[in-house]
């Protein structure tokens, strides 16, 4: 019987050996790793884009989800290492913004690695407290809740065997994203760039220009078009920020092979 490596199971692809740099994508609560899909072929040549397929969704739906922080990035990083060997990004989407800033901070700390810079989307910086935990409410309120972000499709809050079958992830990435504690270390040397919807009623920005205290580097706040989803709503202005971002890194990266 095949065994799966540990990477194999967070990657949907291995990655490529000609990338000049790497971005590594996280999802929103309740999503995977096909939010992403086609990111690909809209960013520079030379980048190549790794959504992480979290544990209890899409390919990986009989696994069970993961509802500590601490678990889930360690899982993340021993998969991820080995291609952490070029220039490499984070981006992360409302939940994925905090697993994207630990992980930043966990490579750090076991292998003094940074990524080029963290790209933030949707969510609040890391040291502002959850103002409305959901995760323990009951099933009605839960699902109201859910209605109410406009990320869960209709049809799925409508059929009850469909809830049965993703509440369980749904109410695990709740746990994880209403119980994360954020804990004080040096700020990241990399910049930030935060993305913030300009009718996000979960993410404001003044909560996203928040993420400036988390960087010793530059940082940067986009306002986009939209409600807490504009990652679907206005995909094609955020995809353009985002390249813009990833075209300056890749010419860095080049001129610095050059004086090399």
């Amino acid at each position: 019987m095949k065994t799966v490596k540990p990477a194999e199971r967070w990657l949907l692809a291995k990655p490529d050996p000609a990338d000049k740099i790497r971005l590594f994508c996280f999802p929103f609560a309740g999503g995977g790793a096909s939010i992403y899909r086609g990111w690909g072929e809209e960013l520079p040549a030379g980048a190549g884009v790794y959504p992480i397929q979290l544990p209890g969704r899409e390919n990986r739906l009989m696994e069970s989800a993961i509802r500590d922080m601490d678990a889930l990035v360690e899982g993340i990083c021993e998969a991820i290492h080995p291609y952490l060997d070029r220039p490499f990004l984070l981006f992360g989407y409302s939940l994925g913004t905090k697993i994207a800033f630990e992980l930043a901070r966990a490579v750090r700390r076991k292998w003094q690695l940074a990524p080029r810079g963290l790209l933030v989307a949707a969510g609040r910086a890391p040291h502002i407290p959850e103002p409305r935990p959901l995760y323990h409410l009951p099933e009605e309120e839960f699902v109201r809740e859910l209605r109410r972000f406009s990320g869960t499709p209709e049809a799925i809050l409508q059929s009850k065997e469909l809830m049965e079958l993703f509440m369980p992830l749904l109410r695990a990435d709740f746990t994880l994203d209403d119980t994360y504690r954020f804990t004080e270390e040096a700020p990241l040397e990399c910049p930030i760039s935060a993305f913030c919807g300009t009718r996000d009623p979960e993410a404001s920005e003044e909560e996203m220009a928040a993420w400036a205290r988390h960087t010793r580097g530059a940082f940067a706040l986009d306002m986009i078009e939209g409600e807490h989803f504009f990652l679907n709503s206005n995909r094609e202005q955020l995809l353009r920020l985002v390249s813009a971002i990833v075209a300056g890194h890749l010419k860095a990266t080049a001129q610095a092979e050059e004086r090399s």
